[in-house]
């Protein structure tokens, strides 16, 4: 009894520590801290918590909008968070030498002597990778795969085709398809390994995100960092599955098994990793480098087709200019592939920009530090005019950005002609606030690669088809939703993104009417 008594007693001896540890940690955080000055939600400053509750409802993206409409262009999200909303952050933060990734990103690593292109905060190791990376994704390379992409385009023109037979159109969801084709693509350029996705079922779970919430919401809790990296990978293992690691596994060993020079492929990211003595050091490597070139072309490209195909489902007028540009530009379908012509489609790169700013592929908060090394300068870190202290995160929200009304007037109007105004001032700001690929030396390595693959994929889309927004509930599909956040009356025209570092979504559904005789020519395709 005394024996119970005591431990009884120890325990709420340790509890009542506790609670005036954190209540010493909570006034710190309110009174006394460097970052006491800004404004933000009471329970962000308090805890990181707040943006991993939001982040794990997918709706952190409206969350951080929302609260830069009420608190202004700079808010604390964190004890030691700064998200800023302005083009000039966006300069100074991700095209500044004295600042890194966040160390939260290290969650992202997979083994301690593994570093990828996404999870290394060392800027040389990173320059180092993206040098040996950048002929891969270069104009020759990407020239020399384009035929690659248009078998896989035209897979998914016949697939279109396939539901228009007998007069009768059957919705198709865009997400669905465009997810197929996107990761085929991805798969021949990283691997040269055929996923089949748009023929077969085998491999369609390479498609689901589930893993990337719980690196978002990882990635608001900085303490996991501090986590030896060894433990998450049985997390990421469990969400990921068997299937998905051992698929990861034959695709490297098959590419391996081929000469280095075989195909014109990623792992030609046998010269980029320089293979060690070990293999499973290598195998682990480029699973690493796999696991994030494979979302990065795939989901983000997924999000941008379906966001765009949404809106011109729903503006007559941007989706009759559109196929007017494409259908008087080329003679056939065949004419189709990157060039000058198909870079003279100014309205259809300003179309794709449109879609890639109302829904950006990653609509977060890429989060930034200090180099350590540069603590001891003389001179202060300084972002958009604010001195930040030491050990502060700071980083801009592309969603909230790309709908901040000082660079786009009515932001949740689909307006491509903002990209095409003719005004120099007002083309400036527009592309000043417009990030979907970030910027910087860290910007996205496959920025001209996603503009050569989305305007092929649209440009012969619409030469073969017409297409509308489908009838009944199916039609709704991809409209935003209600979910407490971000101001419905303003959002209703939206499509609907949800914020798992990279997007989720689902739809459009849309009816397609092929051309008379020009859809014939898809049949010749081998």
């Amino acid at each position: 009894m005394e024996l119970l008594q005591s431990l009884l007693l120890h325990a709420l001896n340790a509890a009542f520590l506790t609670l005036i540890y954190h209540i010493a940690i909570g006034i710190h955080r309110l009174l006394f801290h460097p970052l006491r000055k800004y404004p933000g939600p009471l329970t962000a400053k308090l805890s990181g918590f707040y943006g991993a509750y939001y982040a794990w409802g997918r709706n952190l993206h409206l969350k951080t909008w929302e609260d830069h409409k009420k608190y202004g262009p700079v808010v604390r999200q964190g004890p030691n968070k700064l998200v800023f909303n302005s083009a000039g952050a966006l300069r100074d933060i991700y095209q500044n030498e004295r600042i890194t990734k966040s160390r939260a990103y290290l969650i992202a690593q997979r083994a301690p002597s593994v570093w990828g292109l996404f999870s290394t905060m060392d800027r040389q190791m990173h320059q180092k990778k993206r040098k040996l990376l950048g002929p891969v994704v270069g104009n020759r390379s990407l020239q020399a795969f384009e035929p690659t992409m248009i078998d896989q385009v035209d897979i998914f023109l016949r697939n279109l085709l396939l539901s228009c037979q007998d007069n009768s159109s059957t919705p198709v969801n865009m997400t669905e398809r465009f997810s197929y084709l996107t990761m085929d693509i991805m798969s021949h350029f990283v691997f040269g390994y055929p996923l089949n996705l748009q023929s077969e079922t085998v491999h369609r779970f390479m498609t689901r995100s589930t893993p990337n919430i719980f690196l978002n919401v990882a990635l608001q809790l900085p303490f996991l960092s501090k986590i030896p990296v060894s433990y998450f990978r049985h997390i990421r293992a469990l969400l990921r599955g068997s299937q998905y690691h051992n698929t990861q596994t034959k695709m490297i060993k098959a590419r391996l098994a081929k000469s280095s020079h075989a195909k014109q492929d990623l792992l030609y990211m046998s010269d980029t990793l320089q293979i060690p003595e070990d293999d499973n050091t290598f195998i682990e490597e480029a699973r690493s480098e796999a696991t994030f070139i494979l979302l990065a072309g795939s989901d983000t490209m997924s999000t941008c087709l379906s966001a765009l195909f949404f809106y011109l489902s729903r503006n007559t007028r941007c989706y009759q200019r559109l196929v007017s540009e494409i259908r008087s530009t080329f003679r056939n379908g065949g004419e189709i592939r990157s060039g000058s012509r198909l870079a003279s489609c100014r309205y259809l790169r300003a179309c794709l920009d449109e879609a890639l700013r109302m829904s950006p592929p990653i609509p977060g908060t890429l989060w930034r530090e200090q180099v350590l090394e540069s603590y001891s300068g003389t001179d202060p870190l300084v972002i958009d005019g604010h001195i930040i202290p030491p050990g502060t995160e700071v980083g801009v929200n592309t969603y909230a950005l790309h709908h901040n009304e000082n660079y786009f007037p009515e932001p949740f109007e689909f307006k491509p002609e903002r990209f095409l105004s003719g005004d120099v001032d007002i083309d400036k700001r527009a592309y000043e606030g417009f990030a979907p690929f970030s910027i910087g030396p860290r910007g996205c390595i496959g920025k001209s690669m996603a503009y050569t693959e989305a305007s092929i994929i649209v440009a012969k889309t619409l030469w073969y088809f017409d297409f509308e927004q489908a009838q009944g509930e199916a039609g709704e599909l991809g409209k935003a939703k209600s979910c407490g956040l971000g101001r419905m009356e303003e959002r209703i025209a939206e499509y609907h993104i949800r914020d798992v570092f990279a997007t989720e979504h689902d739809g459009p559904c849309l009816n397609f009417r092929p051309r008379e005789h020009y859809a014939h020519d898809l049949g010749k395709v081998p």
